[in-house]
């Protein structure tokens, strides 16, 4: 559905001072190229200053008459001529020195190699490019993207790459490469389009948009021979081809019948099913940058000659096809002029029409139609751009508007259409701004806010003109003589018409915008979305940051998502939810939004529900806005009345600060009788805490269980902790807790964690900042945090990272002589006891543990701990080796960690090595608990020759070694063979010592 509006985009006018009748023109960059009708052979150029001032800047004769012509954004002129019924194809370069009063013209064939000396003479020269084709030229288009060609020919399309030729280091010459032609069969183009290697093709009917796609081939290629791609033999109606009404049998018998082909839309990967097969050939000389392409089917549409029920079959003909890109926001377009690279190319649309209807298609990742244009009347002739859609009907220039700027934004942010940022949608019906009315328009272009109009009446409408009937907008030129009898009506003008700028047309759409505020909603907020798009374009123009206007579109753009957050918190709409994202991204403050919304004084107001979810979201978040007390209480009012749920989310948010506890309160007992919960308790008993009244905060304290407390705190963690500026910093409910309840808060912080209320980096800064400890330093209350997460946690993927800090932090006392700052909440015992990741502490610590250091007794529970973790399976101790480190050389500490270590790594007999040299009791305690299966055998080739050796070298003067080697016998005779146990003993030992083992040994072989 198309809307209509009695609007102003067009401003003054002027009439381009022209001799002859033109017969086509184009535009681009700051000048107008007119060619004149078949007698004269000449193309005028103007230049156009501001306000549509039009200056004759020369002019150069062609060939022949000029069918088509185009300019290019690399400064040539394309045309397409007629020289004894023969077309030629011809660019003009370096025009521009006709403005210096040189008339010398260098005529070349494409690709030919000029000699320096001949091409010095070019500085001063235009240069016409001749690019001869086997078949006659058809319709053109320019890349405004690299420049590049593409001509339209008889079942096929040729590409010409634009190249610059570096003839010395003062002149680059344009010139062009035939590099690429597209073989396909039966068709005739009558209009292209060509953009960033994707192509727009329309006939009489049918429109096909395709896309040239790089592959990769090998570079030792050095032929490149043609590749097809052929589109699926399969046609829509079942496996049979696609005939064409040309191929047909009978097509000579059938003269007087129109044959008509069933309309047709296939988007994206289904377009290959159009039955048209394109062949590519490629013709530029192959090197080892030659670039290979495949084809890619975009889109192909058939329409039905009986399509708009208001003309004859005859009369059904596509026109206006057009590819426009829109860049990305913020580059700069001058660099452009530089190099082709410069711009980022953000989006792709094409516009193509009926003479009743046109359609604009989003060519992205996805493939859509996002706009269908009705027109009032038969249309000419139409042109896009980023802000507009020109069309041209038998007496109006009408002006539509567009959803490009939509559908790219989409493309270019992605918090689009979330909670932080929004935009008018693809869908919203687009609008006719304006139909001005003239006499007789026949074609239009455009470039930067002109529009080129040719218009001509015919006689009876020069006569109806005289009669001054209507006043029509100002036709005067500067400086034009006035016409003879003979020239003075001529039936035709070519007007340049400016469009205002886009603040003027920005600020009449919303003064307009108000006279639906309180009669029509959707048209309000259809209106100031139409204003939001026009800046939002503005703002994606690649000229934008050159322009003088920018801190006013900024600024407008600003105010137009304040007018649209406004609309969403004021009216009853399906989309209330967008008053938080266009606030957002108004920049307005809350208070600034509360005094645009809510009137002053204490009557009661309704609001709607786009104010409470902006209010409610907004408070919800963590802001370093603070609302005066006025307000606040405000606010307060508002969502107890509507929304009394989301009370304690309100009352604890950073904005709220300066809220009166007294009367938050009250708010949360009438709240109370009627929905009580946990985390309405805790609120109170915050609030009591702030109004300093104990008696009220104990016994709200007292109303629930402490495990049920410490999950209430996961329905509202802003109780205990509060961001500012990203960091989290604890709340004087937390500093509290933490001196009367330290238990409570620790469990309380562990279930928001496990809730993902709070990250473990974020719970280090916590437990930092509430125990005024510096950030090298590790306070007990967050060793206590660490503790209970590894009771409770199920995250493997910080398993390893909480047992490396205990284990850290454990190390570290025991190292330094530390003594934990506050008593620690569980001892070893509930540790081992209520987690998997302490483990029993193996009988042989204690042997070792007990000829150890009196002063380890003062540090017993970080030494117990620390034990605990490595005897354990959970701590891995390859990674856990280098904080281990420190306690290498501590006494007996040191000797059971690294005894530990040694057995969790399976290095025994490192471990028995320790052992034998500094606690020989502990060794046979070791080797009984850990030497089981295939690391027995340890028993005799280890354990046993080292006693021997040890207790030969020592004598009777260590009885402990003594005592360890007779348990080691009576072990291995045990388990030995009296052959094999008799050859573990020394030759040299005394009989009476090892007599009873071997006896032993013996008689188990007998008893068995």
């Amino acid at each position: 559905m198309v809307q209509l509006y009695n609007l102003h985009p067009f401003g003054s006018q002027r009439v381009v001072p022209c001799k002859q009748e033109p017969a086509h023109f184009c535009c681009g960059q700051d000048v107008l190229f007119v060619a004149s009708t078949a007698a004269s052979c000449r193309v005028d150029v103007f230049t156009v200053r501001e306000q549509g001032r039009c200056e004759a800047l020369g002019s150069f004769a062609t060939l022949g008459p000029v069918l088509r012509m185009a300019h290019s954004s690399a400064d040539y002129l394309v045309t397409i001529e007629e020289k004894s019924k023969a077309t030629f194809l011809r660019a003009y370069t370096n025009w521009r020195c006709m403005s210096a009063g040189s008339s010398r013209v260098c005529v070349r064939m494409v690709g030919h190699k000029m000699e320096e000396s001949y091409s010095e003479a070019l500085k001063e020269q235009m240069s016409v490019v001749e690019m001869p084709l086997s078949d006659p030229p058809l319709c053109i288009s320019c890349c405004p993207v690299k420049g590049d060609l593409l001509v339209g020919c008889k079942n096929k399309l040729v590409i010409f790459c634009l190249k610059y030729r570096v003839i010395n280091q003062n002149l680059t010459v344009l010139d062009f490469e035939r590099s690429l032609i597209l073989h396909i069969d039966n068709l005739i183009p009558a209009e292209v389009a060509f953009c960033a290697r994707h192509i727009a093709i329309t006939t009489e009917l049918d429109v096909l948009i395709l896309k040239l796609e790089l592959v990769q081939q090998s570079a030792d290629r050095t032929e490149q021979c043609a590749q097809e791609v052929s589109a699926s033999e399969k046609a829509m109606d079942g496996g049979v081809k696609d005939e064409s009404p040309s191929t047909h049998p009978l097509q000579l018998e059938l003269d007087e019948f129109i044959i008509c082909q069933k309309p047709m839309e296939l988007l994206g990967e289904e377009s290959k099913l159009c039955g048209i097969p394109v062949a590519l050939e490629s013709t530029e000389l192959p090197t080892e940058d030659t670039k290979h392409f495949q084809v890619q089917y975009l889109l192909f549409r058939r329409f039905a000659p009986d399509q708009s029920p208001f003309g004859f079959c005859e009369e059904t003909k596509l026109h206006s096809v057009q590819l426009l890109p829109v860049y990305q926001t913020g580059i700069p377009a001058t660099v452009y002029e530089e190099t082709e690279n410069k711009r980022r190319l953000l989006s792709l649309f094409c516009f193509f029409s009926l003479p009743h209807v046109g359609y604009l298609y989003s060519l992205g990742k996805l493939v859509e139609l996002i706009s269908t244009y009705q027109y009032s009347e038969k249309s000419e002739q139409a042109v896009l751009t980023p802000q507009f859609l020109h069309v041209i009907t038998s007496q109006n220039l009408q002006c539509f508007t567009v959803r490009c700027s939509a559908a790219a934004a989409r493309s270019e942010d992605p918090y689009i259409d979330t909670t932080v940022k929004a935009c008018p949608p693809v869908t919203l019906d687009v609008c006719t701004l304006r139909m001005q009315l003239f006499i007789g328009p026949r074609a239009i272009c455009h470039f930067k806010n002109h529009i080129i109009l040719l218009t001509k009446a015919d006689t009876e409408d020069i006569t109806e003109r005289r009669k001054p009937t209507r006043r029509m907008l100002s036709r005067k030129a500067d400086h034009i003589k006035s016409r003879t009898n003979s020239e003075s009506e001529p039936g035709w003008n070519l007007y340049i018409i400016n469009t205002v700028s886009t603040i003027q047309l920005y600020r009449e759409m919303v003064e307009y915008s108000r006279t639906y505020e309180n009669v029509k909603t959707e048209s309000c907020i259809h209106l100031l979305s139409e204003a939001h798009l026009l800046v939002r374009a503005a703002i994606m123009d690649p000229h934008f940051l050159e322009s003088d206007e920018k801190e006013d579109l900024l600024r407008a753009f600003r105010e137009s998502c304040a007018f649209l957050g406004d609309c969403y918190s004021r009216f009853d709409t399906k989309d209330y939810h967008l008053a938080l994202p266009y606030y957002r991204m108004s920049g307005l403050s809350m208070t600034e939004v509360l005094k645009r919304l809510v009137s002053e004084g204490d009557e009661i107001q309704t609001y709607e529900r786009g104010f409470i979810f902006y209010l409610t979201h907004s408070l919800t978040e963590d802001s370093n806005e603070e609302l005066s007390k006025e307000s606040g209480n405000k606010v307060l009012q508002i969502l107890y009345l509507a929304d009394p749920v989301q009370l304690p989310d309100i009352l604890c948010s950073p904005s709220m600060r300066n809220i009166c506890p007294l009367t938050a309160v009250k708010y949360l007992q009438k709240v109370e009788k009627m929905m009580p919960s946990v985390v309405l308790t805790l609120t109170k008993a915050f609030f009591a805490l702030k109004m300093g009244d104990l008696a009220m905060y104990e016994h709200e304290m007292h109303s629930y269980k402490e495990t049920t407390l410490a999950c209430g705190f996961v329905g509202q963690p802003r109780l205990l902790q509060q961001r500012k500026e990203g960091i989290v910093t604890p709340t004087e409910f937390a500093v509290h807790l933490k001196e009367m309840q330290p238990g409570l808060l620790v469990a309380a912080t562990v279930a928001l964690h496990e809730n993902s209320k709070i990250e473990l980096e974020e719970a280090d800064t916590f437990f930092k900042l509430l125990c005024n400890s510096s950030e090298n330093t590790i306070p007990q209350l967050l060793v206590d945090f660490w503790e209970a997460l590894l009771v409770v946690s199920s995250q493997k993927k910080i398993l390893q990272e909480l047992l490396l800090r205990v284990t850290s932090q454990y190390v570290w006392r025991i190292s330094k002589k530390q003594l934990p700052e506050t008593k620690p909440l569980k001892t070893t015992e509930d540790l081992i006891n209520s987690c998997g990741h302490f483990g029993l502490i193996v009988p042989w610590i204690a042997s070792i543990m007990s000829v150890g250091c009196s002063s380890d007794k003062d540090y017993h529970e970080d030494i117990s701990r620390l034990q605990s973790l490595l005897c354990s399976q959970s701590l891995d101790v390859a990674s856990a080796l280098p904080v281990l480190e420190p306690l290498r050389e501590a006494g007996s500490v040191g000797l059971s960690v690294r005894a530990l270590c040694s057995a969790r790594l399976g290095r025994h007999e490192e471990a028995l090595e320790q052992l034998l040299r500094r606690s020989p009791g502990a060794a046979v305690l070791y080797a009984q608990h850990e030497l089981k299966g295939d690391t027995q055998a340890l028993w005799w080739n280890k354990l046993l020759p080292e006693l021997c050796k040890r207790t030969r070298l020592t004598g009777n003067d260590c009885p402990v070694l003594i005592s360890s080697l007779k348990e080691t016998l009576s072990i291995v005779a045990m388990e030995l063979e009296l052959r094999d146990f008799l050859s573990l003993l020394p030759e040299d030992g005394t009989a009476a010592f090892f007599l009873p083992h071997l006896l032993h040994c013996s008689q188990r072989k007998l008893l068995t």
